[in-house]
């Protein structure tokens, strides 16, 4: 089947095949491609901009026709049926919190079996909590352990997802928030958690500097965890409200990037101080399948307008489905 790749030197290949590995973009359901001088990496998705810079002059991107590898056998082979989970790191984390304990143990014990990244298998004891949006946990199989290194686009994020919210599922639009920053800008990430906004902008080289604000102390350990871990220099990380750290860095924003979709209405007013004139905001809400995004734009206007500034709406649209007939939306605002 055909497929872009990276085409690149026999000699050189091993350590841009490393290195697509950690972007997590290396096709493994194909095998490598092999000629007389050189390999042929499938890649799994389009790379995102700047992602194969590094290496950009020893390789080049181009169709190649691949053959499958030999399918292994997939958690469903074992269970008949597929379950439901996500990956952070090397956690499952089962998404059903009704599953029984042996049913639990059935799906970790297949994940295990047949997964060899998959190093711990975790059940929520409850939904997502309190002001710092965490949960408990039970450890159904593998190492008893709630902390982790996630891998994604180039970066790397340690956290305790029972400190620390953190999930995989906006992968995708972090990348597409990077599309939006142009050299030297300044963003301030309202809600920095443990920073795969901030350190996968700040990571690109584009902006001159990212101030990433959290409330929750054990976020912020992580954020400065991670800005070592990634040699992210350009980034200020900060415990506290976001409400009293805006008045701070007031009108030095190019990007407010709001990810707290429950809460960030809450925030709008600051946001607006926080953005230079012509600045933007990046706004992300929960909102039902009648009322998409008139309510939410109606909710900037009026913080703009309390500052005696306005509005020009530039983009809007469904980020994922968040639960039946609800939508996490992001709203792209220019203030004005």
């Amino acid at each position: 089947m055909k497929q872009q790749c990276v085409k690149v030197l026999k000699k050189k290949g091993e350590p841009v095949r490393k290195m697509l590995l950690e972007l997590e973009i290396l096709d493994n359901s194909l095998k490598i491609g092999v000629d007389e001088a050189f390999l042929y990496l499938p890649l799994s998705r389009k790379p995102a901009p700047g992602e194969l810079e590094s290496f950009l002059e020893e390789t080049e991107l181009i169709a190649f026709d691949f053959e499958l590898q030999q399918k292994k056998p997939a958690p469903e082979d074992l269970l008949g049926f597929s379950p439901s989970y996500e990956v952070i790191g090397d956690i499952a984390l089962l998404e059903d919190t009704d599953l029984d304990s042996q049913k639990a143990s059935r799906i970790a014990d297949a994940l295990l079996r047949t997964q060899p990244n998959i190093k711990t298998v975790l059940k929520p004891l409850t939904p997502v909590i309190g002001e710092f949006r965490v949960r408990e946990f039970e450890v159904v199989a593998g190492v008893p352990t709630t902390e982790t290194i996630h891998r994604e686009y180039g970066c790397r994020y340690k956290v305790d997802i029972s400190r620390a919210y953190f999930t995989p599922r906006l992968s995708t639009e972090r990348s597409r928030i990077l599309s939006w920053i142009k050299e030297g800008d300044t963003i301030v990430d309202m809600f920095a958690g443990v920073g795969p906004y901030s350190i996968l902008l700040a990571k690109s080289k584009k902006p001159s500097k990212v101030i990433a604000i959290d409330k929750n102390p054990d976020a912020v350990h992580y954020l400065k965890e991670n800005i070592n871990l990634n040699s992210a220099k350009n980034i200020e990380a900060i415990e506290g409200d976001a409400r009293e750290e805006a008045k701070k860095f007031a009108g030095t924003a190019d990007h407010v990037v709001m990810n707290l979709p429950h809460n960030a209405h809450e925030f709008l007013d600051s946001a607006v101080l926080l953005t230079k004139p012509g600045g933007i905001i990046h706004y992300y809400g929960i909102t039902p399948e009648d009322n998409l995004y008139e309510s939410s734009i109606k909710l900037i206007r009026g913080a703009a307008e309390r500052a005696g500034r306005k509005v020009e709406v530039l983009e809007k649209r469904v980020v994922r489905s968040y639960a039946p007939h609800q939508y996490n939306i992001c709203i792209e605002a220019r203030i004005i």
